[in-house]
């Protein structure tokens, strides 16, 4: 029997791999398939290209803004503030978030017509017009949405044009004229530019206006650099350097109109209500004055005695107090009858002045409170949880601010109480004034007090009126739009990415597929996982179906045969005669039969008398491979006792030394077959002729016919082949080794590509294909060759 291949060549530890030999095989791998490489990158620069051309081009356009912060405004402006009581604070935060809302940026897409598109020649690759459009689209009606509607147009002359339909036919009409179609209709007006245009087609798209906005409201930019300034920067890129500026500069006028129309609807609902109370007011204090004036007529009543005027001095003072607690109350009352009511808190608080310092602040942070909700309210649907802490707050400070009133009228009322009291007692102590005069002081009062209030209420309006003449709008145009003087290009940055992408998208494809690979595609897995070194290794063969030659087209592969057939000669030794070699793999397809065949022409070649034995009897694949007729008698027939051994045995037309006995007729009990004592013979008696014999068996893992013939070899050879041997056979292989009949297995690692699987390296390449050169059918490998690396 003859030894291992491990005996003579020890099994390196794992430990001792070398790592940057490992790296090599990876990379190799990734290199052996450039060409899906060289694919890849073809196509995302091409991609590259054609959006460079089409869509990479643009202007950066910038604007700059600085907010009106309350809260850093200079001492010398408090003053001032004071009578501006419409006023809120102000952040660059807040109203960052405003100038980038979506309601502001579809008011700017309605405005300047941003969603509509004009194109000169084709809606793909035509110039944007935006700028400079011959025609301009107007709605006349809506009637369907407009999304990604499209027509195109020719200018005829300068009152008409021609309507290009979709079969190409054109139908000619004139300007402003109204036409109809399916989504809406619509008429087209001439512009200054139309002169330039005659004769030229338009492509005029239509476009989803919420669609637009979202667009827009992403592609401006906004930021505060500093923060300890209110300035925001504005950035949007755009391919027509004009379009972009008019969004910018339109986004700013559009804000400071909104806000300005903010602030006078709030300072217009405060004047509306100190008008109401005023009108109620002077009414009022007309009827007093009459009272008083009729009374002084009725009761002839010219002049009062110094008496009376003493009480008079005393009870106006004291009836001033009170007024003017009847002032407060008043003001207080209308404070919280607009507290339970829609209407603004702060224009009911105007009149309120600076007596009740806290309950100005809590109204004050009430009304920011509510302005930050009403600008979400722009944006954001009242259901969003956004909400809940601000109707909490509002919630929180309307309980604060009821308090404060009550606390405010409790204490009102206890002075109003106590200042009736000291004009009771001035009445008392002046009985003997005549009653007519004690009446008219009381009406004279009433009348005091109204007019007081009168007089309070007519200030407080003409101070809100100066106020609503002079409103500013809160943001100051630092810069207005401005860009480049040329075009910006992500060309380079484009190309980067592309470049990047093409190589990253094969790496992915290969690396995705190796892992998840369960086919053997190295050697030193199935060293690591039998602890069996390999016997040898083969290349790939170019065509398995192809006569059997020694060296045929591949010299390399012939030289890897040889190899082997020295590495048998050694574990043969000088003494051993009349050897046995079964070959077995574990599937199908591995490569049994073509290696059974190159060993058995190897052999012979070096003057060994050799036979061949085709015992694979389900699938014989030998005298297919030399060209042997099939009708030839066979290892069937000779167990059968049908057959002697000079029956069955032929000489190899191609090698000297080399007969070759094929499988014979086909039997449906081959393992039967093999089992019978006439097997024993056959190969006692082929012994006795031939120096080796070389046995072809089915695949070990399927059928048993291996197992049977194993018990007569000195050495078996089991084929593995490189990307076709399932890794999930690995232990099955190792535990057949164990077996006493296969414990002279040696594994053979067929069909390696080492450039494909980045396994090894091909070290003799430029020696054998400088042998191969001029060979026309090696040139035809490698073109298929290449197709395989993709």
């Amino acid at each position: 029997m003859c030894a291992q291949i491990s005996d003579l060549f020890p099994i390196t530890n794992k430990d001792e791999k070398n790592t940057s030999s490992n790296f090599r095989d990876s990379l190799n791998i990734y290199f052996y398939h450039w060409p899906l490489f060289v694919l890849c990158l073809i196509i995302t620069l091409s991609v590259a290209v054609y959006f460079i051309k089409h869509k990479a081009s643009y202007y950066t356009v910038k604007a700059t803004v600085i907010i009106k912060d309350d809260k850093k405004a200079p001492a010398a402006q408090e003053k001032l503030s004071e009578l501006d009581l419409t006023a809120q604070s102000k952040l660059a935060e807040n109203e960052l978030e405003v100038l980038k809302s979506r309601k502001l940026t579809t008011q700017v897409v309605n405005d300047l017509g941003l969603w509509i598109n004009y194109k000169q020649g084709s809606k793909s690759s035509g110039d944007d017009l935006y700028a400079s459009t011959p025609v301009a689209f107007k709605v006349v009606d809506s009637i369907g949405a407009f999304d990604k509607r499209s027509f195109r147009v020719k200018i005829k002359d300068n009152k008409s044009f021609y309507l290009i339909k979709s079969d190409g036919s054109l139908k000619e009409f004139r300007f402003y004229d109204v036409l109809a179609n399916s989504f809406c209709t619509w008429k087209l007006i001439p512009t200054k530019n139309l002169q330039k245009y005659i004769g030229t087609t338009l492509t005029i798209t239509l476009n989803n206006v919420e669609r637009v906005s979202e667009v827009y409201q992403k592609a401006i930019e906004a930021e505060i650099p500093n923060k300890t300034v209110p300035v925001i920067n504005f950035t949007i890129k755009d391919e027509v350097e004009q379009r972009g500026k008019d969004v910018l500069n339109h986004l700013i006028v559009s804000y400071n109109s909104g806000v300005v129309a903010q602030k006078n609807q709030l300072t217009k609902s405060t004047l509306d209500f100190l008008d109401a109370r005023i009108a109620t007011l002077a009414s009022e204090l007309n009827n007093s004055e009459k009272q008083v004036e009729g009374y002084r007529s009725s009761k002839g009543l010219t002049d009062i005695s110094s008496q009376s005027k003493v009480y008079l001095e005393n009870a106006q003072l004291n009836d001033n107090k009170l007024n003017d607690v009847n002032v407060q109350l008043n003001v207080v009352e209308g404070i919280e009858q607009y507290l339970n009511s829609s209407q603004s808190i702060q224009s009911a608080s105007a009149s309120l002045g600076p007596n009740y310092p806290a309950l100005n602040s809590l109204i004050e942070k009430l009304s920011v409170v509510q302005s930050q909700k009403d600008k979400l309210l722009a944006t954001t649907p009242e259901s969003n949880p956004v909400f809940d802490p601000l109707n909490q707050q509002i919630k929180s400070l309307k309980v604060e601010i009821r308090d404060n009133i009550r606390n405010i009228k409790r204490s009102l009322m206890a002075s109003k109480s106590q200042l009736q009291s000291y004009g009771s007692q001035f009445e008392s102590t002046i009985k003997d004034i005549p009653v007519q005069e004690r009446e008219l002081v009381d009406k004279t009062r009433k009348k005091t007090t109204k007019e007081n209030l009168y007089v309070y209420l007519l200030q407080k309006r003409e101070e809100i009126s100066f106020n609503y003449a002079s409103t500013l709008p809160d943001a100051s145009i630092v810069d207005y739009a401005y860009s480049g003087s040329a075009k910006s290009s992500a060309a380079l940055l484009i190309f980067g990415v592309a470049f990047i992408f093409g190589l990253l998208i094969p790496f992915g494809i290969i690396t995705v597929r190796n892992i998840l690979s369960n086919r053997i595609t190295e050697g030193r897995e199935i060293e690591n996982f039998t602890g069996k070194r390999i016997f040898g290794e083969l290349s790939n063969a170019a065509a398995v179906g192809d006569k059997i030659k020694l060296d045929g087209d591949n010299v390399q592969l012939g030289e890897e045969f040889r190899g082997v057939r020295t590495n048998l000669h050694l574990l043969k030794g000088s003494t051993a005669t009349n050897w046995v070699s079964v070959i077995t793999s574990s599937i199908s397809n591995e490569g049994k039969s073509f290696f059974s065949s190159k060993l058995a022409s190897v052999v012979s070649a070096s003057g060994k008398k050799t036979v061949l034995l085709e015992m694979d009897l389900r699938r014989p694949k030998i005298s297919q491979l030399f060209d042997l007729p099939k009708n030839k008698l066979g290892i069937t027939d000779y167990l059968n006792g049908t057959a002697n051994l000079s029956d069955i045995i032929q000489p190899c037309p191609d090698h000297q030394n080399m007969d070759i006995i094929s499988s014979g007729t086909t039997t449906a009990d081959p393992s039967e077959l093999l089992e019978q004592k006439t097997l024993s013979t056959l190969i006692t008696e082929l012994r006795a002729r031939y120096q080796h014999i070389i046995i072809d068996t089915p695949p070990v893992n399927l059928v048993t016919d291996a197992r049977i013939v194993a018990s007569f070899a000195d050495c078996i050879f089991y084929i593995i082949r490189q990307g076709v041997t399932f890794k999930s056979l690995l232990p099955f292989i190792k535990s057949l080794g164990a077996e006493r009949n296969f414990q002279t297995m040696n594994l053979i690692f067929n069909g390696v590509e080492k450039g494909r699987y980045g396994y090894g390296h091909n070290y003799g390449n430029e020696y054998y294909q400088e042998m191969n050169q001029g060979n026309h059918n090696r040139n035809k490998f490698r073109f298929a060759d290449l197709l395989k690396r993709f």
